[in-house]
């Protein structure tokens, strides 16, 4: 399960600066409605959350949050751009913590600060070694490739896989852009990238360890890449994610155009078995697929800052 919060970046799925939507602090989750509503989850079978975004480490406090999740047993990760990890990295670990993702589009700097908006790439890098320093593991790195704007760089973070040890995974170009560009022809496909990454190296498939991505060992050494092929080879049969938004929407696809509002119950005094049955409601109402490519599919009206990944 995933639990977003605002962004400060643009990326590929946020706004242009000046232009981003912010929430009003009463339209959010407290850091005790949020706990409430996983713990409701964890009585369903949910066994491992994530925070994401938007970007989580706006949170004040955030180690707080993740104390409070931790504390109802459950694996807490976190995916962040990374501009505030080496600062957050170590109590972050402390109150339970255990693995973060990191987004990062461009190891290149000039390049970085254009899809960004932020000359900040070497914050980035420094809480990524930070974050493996202080034993968040495994460190992964998810860099969404377009073409035409960052595919020139696959060759560039295998090395950086092979140097760091950090795990690289590429993930195909999504119709979740809140600027709309979306189109099939920037899409990088799994096996465009899978033999970019052959004829720099060695691979041999890995088992999955339950998450969206293709896992790949170097033969002849350390380290991982992954492809996260959810447009060209979806994997929608055994997707089990589910997402709750900052503002209290809950949602069992990324792709879905339809959520449920659980905060507004949850503040009028909503039981947690009302709670729990909501939340069977819009999981058994899951479609089967995302439907991307066919004549069917709707872009969904958030786009991936406000949902999260």
């Amino acid at each position: 399960m995933s639990v977003t919060d605002r962004c400060d970046f643009r990326c590929f799925y946020c706004k242009p600066p000046g232009s981003v939507e912010w929430l009003d602090r009463s339209d959010l989750l407290t850091f005790e409605e949020t706990a409430r509503l996983v713990r409701v989850l964890v009585g369903l079978g949910i066994a491992e959350v994530r925070l994401t975004g938007g970007e989580p480490t706006l949170r004040r406090d955030l180690p707080k949050l993740v104390a409070m999740v931790a504390e109802l047993g459950v694996d807490v990760s976190m995916t962040t751009h990374g501009a505030h990890l080496a600062d957050l990295a170590a109590r972050l670990a402390a109150a339970g913590l255990r693995r973060v993702n990191v987004s990062c589009d461009s190891l290149k700097r000039d390049r970085f600060a254009q899809i960004t908006g932020r000359d900040c790439l070497d914050h980035v890098l420094d809480g990524i070694r930070e974050a493996v320093r202080v034993g968040l593991h495994p460190v992964k790195v998810n860099a969404v490739l377009v073409r035409g704007w960052n595919d020139d760089e696959i060759e560039d973070f295998v090395r950086f896989a092979r140097e760091t040890g950090v795990v690289v995974r590429f993930i195909e170009f999504m119709p979740l852009d809140a600027g709309r560009r979306w189109e099939p022809s920037l899409v990088v496909g799994r096996e465009e990238v899978l033999s970019r990454i052959a004829r720099l190296a060695a691979v041999v498939p890995l088992a999955s360890d339950g998450g969206p991505a293709e896992r790949f060992g170097f033969c002849d050494g350390p380290g991982e890449v992954g492809v996260i092929a959810s447009v060209t080879s979806p994997f929608c049969a055994s997707c089990d994610r589910l997402r709750l938004t900052a503002d209290g929407k809950f949602r069992a696809c990324l792709f879905s155009r339809e959520e449920t509002d659980l905060l507004t119950p949850l503040r009028r005094g909503a039981s947690e078995d009302e709670i729990a049955a909501l939340i069977r409601g819009t999981v058994l109402a899951k479609p089967a697929g995302h439907g991307i490519g066919t004549p069917v599919f709707v872009r969904p009206d958030r786009p991936m800052s406000r949902i999260g990944g």
